[in-house]
């Protein structure tokens, strides 16, 4: 069954003085967050960005993917802290974003962890929705 999420944002100004409130429509779990461009292309101050935002999705994304992947091979993960980090570049764009994992996965080697890892990293739909933005990945086990 397909489904849809969605969210909004309000936005009131120009670029570098203008600010906006994204609220999250679909779930309602994350309250209504501030964004500017400042937050965007230098400090968060407290606000988010659609760089956060993306990690946020990417991170869970791919942490769901692996763990289905892990779970089908036998060695289902105890625990899985992923990390994602996106880059941003004013004037250029979203530039990469590299994912970082660390799983607790009994009975299995580093070599197979990698490569499950490897394998969610290009098969997550997030991965797929993003594919002409470079993605890096680092994955041990802890």
């Amino acid at each position: 069954m397909a489904t849809t999420r969605s969210a909004h944002t309000v936005w009131e100004g120009n670029l570098l003085e203008g600010n906006g409130v994204v609220t999250f429509d679909s779930s309602g779990a994350i309250g209504e967050q501030p964004v500017t461009w400042a937050s965007r292309a230098q400090e968060a101050n407290g606000k988010t960005s659609p760089e956060e935002l993306i990690a946020a999705a990417h991170s869970s994304c791919f942490s769901m993917a692996f763990s289905n992947i892990l779970n089908k091979a036998g060695t289902p993960p105890t625990k899985l802290i992923t990390s994602a980090d996106v880059s941003f570049q004013p004037g250029e764009g979203i530039t990469g974003i590299h994912l970082t994992v660390e799983g607790t996965v009994p009975g299995i080697d580093e070599a197979a962890f990698q490569a499950a890892a490897d394998e969610a990293k290009v098969g997550c739909p997030v991965s797929q929705a993003l594919k002409a933005t470079p993605i890096t990945l680092t994955a041990k086990l802890a």
